[in-house]
C-alpha cells in the first residue's frame, strides 16, 4: 500500500538538468536530449514543488496560497502532464481518472476565464549541440537543407535560413 501512495507523489527531474530562474519563468535546458524548456511561472511552481513527498492537491493548495486565490487541482494535474511530456520528471503521478485527459482549451473552458492566469505553459525547443552551433548558418543565410540551419528550417520559397 504504501509504494502504491509513494506513485501518486510526482518527483522533478533534476539530474542532466541546467536550470535558470527568470523573473517570471523558469528556464530549463536539458543536456541529455539538447532541449531547452520555458516554464512558467504556474508551471515552475509545479515543477519546483514536485520532491517526491507533497502530492498533486498539496501543489495546488500552495499555488493558491501564494496566488491568494483557490487553485482547482486540475492546473496542477496540466501542468504534470505537460512536465512529464518534456521529460522533467523522474516519476510521474497518475491522475485520477476524473482529470485525465483534459487539454488546455478544455481545461480553460471547464475551469472558466479566470483561470486563463493560472494555466500552466511548458514550451520547449531543440537546441542546436555545441558543433551544430559552430557549424550551423544564421537566419538569412543560403541553404540548401534545413539540418545546415541554426533554427533547423531551410524556407523552401527562397532557399534561406529562417
Amino acid at each position: 500500500m504504501k509504494n502504491l501512495k509513494r506513485q501518486a507523489i510526482p518527483l522533478a527531474r533534476k539530474e542532466g538538468l541546467i536550470i535558470k530562474e527568470m523573473p517570471d519563468e523558469l528556464l530549463v535546458y536539458d543536456v541529455e536530449d539538447d532541449r531547452a524548456h520555458c516554464l512558467n511561472q504556474t508551471a515552475a511552481f509545479v515543477w519546483q514543488r514536485c520532491n517526491g513527498r507533497t502530492s498533486p492537491r498539496e501543489i495546488a493548495r500552495l499555488l493558491g496560497q501564494d496566488v491568494n486565490a483557490k487553485i482547482d487541482e486540475r492546473i496542477v494535474w496540466l501542468a504534470l502532464d505537460q512536465l512529464a511530456d518534456n521529460n522533467l520528471l523522474a516519476r510521474q503521478a497518475t491522475p485520477p481518472a476524473s482529470f485525465s485527459g483534459l487539454n488546455r482549451r478544455q481545461m480553460v473552458r471547464a475551469l472558466g476565464l479566470a483561470a486563463v492566469v493560472a494555466v500552466p505553459v511548458v514550451t520547449s525547443i531543440v537546441a542546436p549541440t555545441a558543433a551544430q552551433a559552430a557549424t550551423c548558418l544564421a537566419s538569412g543565410s543560403p541553404c540548401t537543407s534545413s539540418a545546415q540551419c541554426c533554427s533547423g528550417l531551410c524556407q523552401p520559397a527562397n532557399s534561406t535560413c529562417a
